[in-house]
């Protein structure tokens, strides 16, 4: 039988800025189907930490491995294939293109990724829909859950084997907070994916199968 491998597993990382030790060798694993949150104060490396994960900052030591490949060996083209097919990440302000209608920020990520274009925007109008966003019209004029739902119909239209989320509710008010992490966290059962997310928020975090702290560059794990 083939033993999959982990959508993400984090062995002896390091990753020193300065004489600040910001990650001192850290070990994590995460399975598909499963969520992870991240807490820590601010500066504590959360977003570091994805970024290794991302494979956009090289750590000092140590193996970042997303979907059996560890990124800190990969060369640049082919991080930037592994990450473009395996990877899908929601920022805190969406960074979405406002110029452009919900259904061409989301098909660009699958046709920069090399897919056919009516399949890119299938995929991205059968996304829009299944989160409720309207596929046409100007992103600038969504509102702020609209454009983060948009966000992650992006981060999904790959199908990714891992969904990268950094404080994605941070800027959203309560009711449009919590509608945005009932559908993050139900992401992994449906879509079949990993998810990790930072956030400040604990109630966000209290949402995830399993928690983590990261202070003086080191993970705690949270009951």
């Amino acid at each position: 039988m083939t033993v999959r491998a982990p959508a993400l597993q984090i062995e002896g990382l390091r990753y020193e800025i300065g004489d600040r030790v910001l990650l001192d060798d850290l070990d994590l694993q995460v399975s598909a189907g499963h969520s992870l949150a991240v807490t820590g104060p601010s500066g504590s490396g959360k977003s570091t930490l994805l970024m290794c994960a991302l494979g956009l900052v090289k750590p000092d030591s140590g193996t970042v491995s997303v979907a059996g490949k560890d990124m800190t060996r990969l060369s640049a083209r082919a991080l930037a294939s592994h990450r473009r097919r395996h990877l899908g990440v929601v920022f805190q302000f969406g960074e979405l293109l406002p110029e452009l209608s919900p259904s061409e920020n989301v098909a660009i990520a699958a046709l920069l990724a090399g897919v056919d274009r009516r399949k890119a925007y299938a995929d991205a109008r059968d996304l829009l829909r299944w989160l409720g966003v309207p596929e046409q019209g100007t992103t600038g004029l969504l509102s702020g859950g609209e454009r983060q739902r948009t966000a992650v119909a992006r981060a999904l239209v790959m199908e990714p084997t891992l969904v990268l989320a950094d404080e994605p509710t941070g800027a959203l008010d309560q009711r449009t907070r919590e509608t945005v992490a009932d559908l993050l966290f139900d992401i992994p059962a449906r879509r079949g994916c990993a998810l990790v997310v930072v956030t400040h928020d604990p109630a966000v975090a209290g949402r995830a199968d399993a928690q983590v702290s990261l202070d003086s560059g080191r993970l705690v794990e949270r009951s």
